[in-house]
């Protein structure tokens, strides 16, 4: 079989291509690029993958997911986050505030949302941006009033975190001059076990969700703060 040099500069011109392609997205739809404009967080009334407007249970009898990678609704208090220059500590600490959480607490979606961006881009570039990305993981209040209503819980199970293969060459990219340094991204693959009461009688349901997780370490900060999130369910692979 003969080898045809052309095949491999157009192979190679295409693989660049979508390089540059995935790195523009990153850069450009999560504005992480240096100097990006600040974009109008949507009315808090707006829904998105996160909200159902479905009670989201079923009658499929629970599971018991491993306690040691599972973190159980936070009750009347939220966890701190913490204090790490670890994308990775700090990435599945974001998707815990964000996924687990209990309709009957004393809590409301705002907090949660809260309790992420107060925490988030100290520079404040990103925040507005941020705020539409969170409360697209959090049920609306009208839809969080109808999961009360089952006394629904969502619990979750961090099964994978992790900086995704593409971010160095999508970094590499992007350029030194564009993103922000110490910009990184995790993807997180979870599970959300959520139950409640259907009918009177006890229910559960699990649904698999993965996303990434955008953030600025060091050397830009001291410790690690969130930038952005992807859609939910549609991680940077």
């Amino acid at each position: 079989m003969l080898y045809d040099p052309s095949t491999r500069r157009r192979l190679i011109l295409i693989i660049s291509v979508g390089l540059v392609f995935v790195a523009l997205t990153v850069v450009g739809v999560y504005g992480l690029a240096l100097g990006a404009p600040e974009t109008p967080s949507p009315s808090s009334t707006s829904g998105g993958p996160g909200a159902d407007a479905t009670v989201g249970i079923s009658s499929q009898p629970a599971t018991e997911p491993s306690a040691a990678t599972t973190t159980a609704p936070p009750g009347n208090r939220l966890p701190v986050l913490p204090r790490t220059d670890d994308p990775v500590v700090y990435a599945r600490a974001v998707a815990e505030v964000l996924l687990a959480w209990d309709t009957m607490s004393a809590l409301t979606p705002d907090d949660h949302a809260r309790h992420v961006l107060e925490d988030a881009d100290p520079a404040g570039r990103e925040t507005p941006a941020l705020a539409s990305d969170v409360s697209s993981y959090l049920p609306t209040v009208e839809v969080w009033q109808q999961l009360r209503h089952h006394e629904t819980v969502q619990a979750v199970t961090i099964d994978a975190a992790y900086i995704p293969g593409s971010w160095d060459d999508i970094a590499a990219s992007a350029g030194a001059e564009q993103l922000r340094p110490g910009t990184v991204a995790v993807t997180i693959e979870a599970t959300r076990h959520r139950a409640g009461v259907w009918f009177d009688e006890p229910a559960s349901a699990d649904h698999p969700t993965a996303f990434t997780v955008f953030l600025a370490c060091q050397p830009a900060f001291e410790r690690c703060h969130t930038l952005r999130l992807s859609r939910l369910d549609e991680p940077l692979p």
